[in-house]
């Protein structure tokens, strides 16, 4: 039976999303035999929280993990000859199973390295130029939220110098948006003075 290119569509969008909620954090955790990371420090699943109580090697892994998340199925469409409006529905369906993923009660984390491996997946200039602001202002205020959210906010303008295409730069602009919010109360906190700073141990 032929499947309709509609239906072809649908198929890759939902196999990104399954891929985005396979969590890094937690599987990574298991392996190691760390505590689960969604009941230590921030209780976050993400790589900066890891490195709160799992320590580097464990962090390094995470972080691998969840950017290769966003990046093999965009790539992995890109290569299949599909256009760039699929190919950005693609990123963000991966960048959702990340956020809100199926095979662990829809509670994820919050999204900078799935959204990093999207953006090295839409061209490896956005993606390097996106890392190079993150590791530039994690050297200069040694916050990770704060070096993330500048670094995403800044990603869309990256992808519009870039592609000059709608669907890759509204995919970002979204991603952007939606990761500020999952950020709120890391902003905050980042008002308040009270943001840890990379490597801070939670009590």
């Amino acid at each position: 039976m032929d499947i309709q290119p509609e239906m072809l569509n649908y198929i890759l969008i939902f196999a990104a999303y399954l891929i985005g909620s396979l969590s890094s954090a937690i599987i990574v955790c298991k392996i190691m035999r760390l505590p689960d990371p969604r009941g230590e420090g921030s209780g976050n699943p993400g790589a900066t929280n890891v490195l709160r109580f799992g320590g580097k090697k464990a962090a390094a892994f995470t972080l691998a993990g969840d950017m290769l998340k966003g990046l093999i199925p965009v790539l992995a469409v890109k290569y299949m000859g599909f256009d760039t409006l699929l190919i950005a529905q693609v990123g963000i369906a991966a960048f959702l199973g990340h956020l809100y993923p199926l095979f662990f009660q829809f509670k994820g984390g919050k999204g900078v390295a799935t959204m990093l491996g999207v953006m090295f997946g839409f061209s490896w200039w956005v993606g390097l130029a996106t890392a190079s602001t993150w590791l530039f202002m994690a050297k200069i205020v040694k916050i990770s939220s704060l070096s993330a959210l500048v670094a995403t906010a800044l990603a869309p303008v990256y992808v519009w110098l870039w592609f000059h295409e709608s669907g890759p730069i509204s995919a970002t602009i979204l991603m952007t948006i939606v990761l500020f919010w999952r950020h709120r109360s890391n902003i905050q906190n980042i008002l308040n003075g009270t943001e840890d700073s990379i490597g801070t141990d939670k009590p």
